[in-house]
């Protein structure tokens, strides 16, 4: 085994602490006068040339860095949750307790303009679903929550979303609620006020766009 010059260790030792590629001059600043920096870092790289660490120059500098077949060993896949606005939150919510329910619906409860990417998120992320159209002029679609709203938040079904109690003893509602003041129970049988979506060849598929009326960005 050929013996390291302590030239080689001197460069090691620097450029593996070093937090960003150093040039030669870079590196000729720290060590002896007179040390042949480069043949140093000549020896030095052919001595890591197929190690799982290699030496490599990066634009006129130099730097340690894993070989590339093994880049893979440092790559990590994760499911990073994504986080729902509190627009999304409070639209959600509303769709849970009063569906089937129509934009114009969700607009009056929250008492601001819908947006169409809140809704498109809610849509994207599969928690909600479009029903039907409110037998009403205009003919509104409608919107309801879907199984993978009741996984997401561990219900059973729309039986086990919180009332007044819950919300009460949670502290989500205050004690002095104006007279007459309810939640609404989403586990109640919907009205008989909305067809099916009319898709094209009769499935029950989600179609790709149904046109309702848009609100602005909030």
């Amino acid at each position: 085994m050929t013996e390291i010059t302590q030239i080689e260790r001197a460069l090691e030792a620097l450029l593996f602490a070093a937090a960003e590629p150093l040039s030669v001059e870079d590196l000729a600043r720290r060590l002896p006068e007179g040390a042949d920096v480069a043949w140093g870092l000549e020896v030095l790289r052919q001595r890591c040339e197929g190690r799982g660490v290699e030496l490599v120059q990066v634009a006129g500098r130099w730097r340690f860095q894993t070989a590339t077949d093994l880049a893979f060993l440092m790559t990590e896949e994760r499911d990073e949750p994504r986080r729902l606005s509190k627009a999304a939150q409070e639209t959600l919510a509303i769709i849970a307790y009063h569906q089937p329910v129509t934009r114009a619906e969700i607009e009056a409860v929250r008492g601001v303009q819908a947006s169409k990417g809140t809704l498109d998120v809610l849509l994207e992320l599969g928690m909600v679903r479009m029903r039907g159209r409110r037998r009403t002029p205009g003919r509104p679609v409608t919107y309801g929550t879907t199984d993978v709203f009741l996984e997401h938040y561990g219900l059973a079904n729309l039986a086990d979303l919180p009332g007044m109690a819950e919300m009460k003893a949670s502290g989500l509602l205050g004690l002095d609620l104006p007279p007459g003041f309810d939640v609404p129970d989403p586990s109640r049988p919907p009205l008989d006020e909305e067809d099916a979506l009319d898709f094209e060849g009769g499935g029950d598929e989600t179609p790709e766009f149904v046109q309702d009326y848009v609100g602005g960005e909030e």
